[in-house]
């Protein structure tokens, strides 16, 4: 993790540049290591508002599985000492679907993340990259790892869990205490421009899409040289472009604003996608009404097929 003071120096200098409103939301994702605590007061001070911790888990064997070298009595360490660095929107990242994870061990893992009375909670499936070494192991022995039904009553648990313990489920992976949604994921979300800079980041201007490059050493050499950074981009245009934004709305607890869609597209989607709408509907996948699309509760649980539909 950056230094306090190369996190302050880089703050002052978005600040100068972008004209960065005082009340931005600046966030910071750590590891709850034992070194963390020291550098949450510099943190703090350099203006960091908000901080994401990654946690990932509260069972110890999930955590080795996971390759993670805190405890569990690390993250509590971390929550605390964030609270008395004046830290007063904390969150904390868990995944599901862990190799070896059974519904008791998670449901204790959420209930350890409402515990600590953080204001929010993310909760991803895992996922297998390619050319990982959990790409081999699932290669060697899937048995292992969660099928699709043993993922569904995990993600089940979340919802209820969370929702029980006053979290509003604002996004398919995103529960948040009134006030405390995450405000720079909306930004995605609304399919909204922004700027990303650093390695492998990405970027979305002018309808294109772009991504770094994600080797540091090609990297340097071009911001260092003042050359174009190398990396992929993509122009969505027609289709690709509505169904993306379709599909990012989805993911929201509030869906398409078809109004708001049809302002800013030219579309009307109840109209343009009717049949795969209508299809959706009737499996209880998706809500809609004459101003909105929204996902089910079941329909959350097969997000991507039914978004997808609107890709396709």
């Amino acid at each position: 993790m950056y230094s306090p003071e190369i996190i302050a120096a880089l703050i002052d200098d978005l600040r100068a540049r972008f004209g960065l409103p005082d009340d931005a939301e600046v966030s910071v994702e750590a590891n709850p290591d034992p070194s963390l605590a020291g550098r949450l007061d510099g943190l703090r001070a350099a203006g960091v508002n908000r901080l994401s911790i990654g946690v990932q888990s509260f069972e110890p064997h999930e955590l080795r599985v996971l390759g993670r070298r805190h405890s569990p009595a690390d993250v509590t360490t971390a929550v605390r000492a964030a609270r008395g660095a004046g830290f007063a929107n904390v969150s904390v990242d868990l995944i599901f679907g862990v190799p070896g994870q059974t519904e008791d061990g998670w449901a204790a893992t959420l209930d350890a993340a409402v515990a600590l009375d953080v204001e929010h909670v993310s909760c991803y499936g895992l996922t297998i990259e390619e050319g990982t070494p959990y790409a081999a192991w699932f290669a060697r022995d899937p048995g292992v790892f969660a099928d699709d039904t043993h993922e569904a009553r995990l993600y089940a648990i979340a919802i209820d869990r969370l929702r029980v313990a006053g979290f509003e489920q604002y996004e398919i992976s995103n529960w948040a205490k009134p006030g405390f949604r995450c405000r720079h994921n909306a930004v995605y979300w609304a399919n909204e421009p922004y700027l990303g800079l650093g390695v492998g980041a990405a970027s979305y201007l002018d309808g294109v899409r772009s991504t770094h490059t994600r080797n540091l050493e090609v990297y340097c050499d071009a911001a260092l040289g003042r050359s174009v950074i190398p990396g992929e981009s993509e122009r969505l245009e027609g289709a690709a472009r509505t169904g993306e934004a379709i599909m990012l709305a989805l993911r929201t607890a509030e869906g398409v604003d078809v109004r708001a869609f049809r302002e800013r597209y030219d579309i009307d989607v109840l109209e343009r996608y009717s049949k795969v709408v209508g299809e959706l509907v009737a499996g209880g996948m998706l809500d809609a009404g004459p101003a909105w699309l929204r996902l089910t509760e079941r329909g959350r649980f097969v997000a991507n097929d039914v978004c997808g539909a609107f890709l396709a």
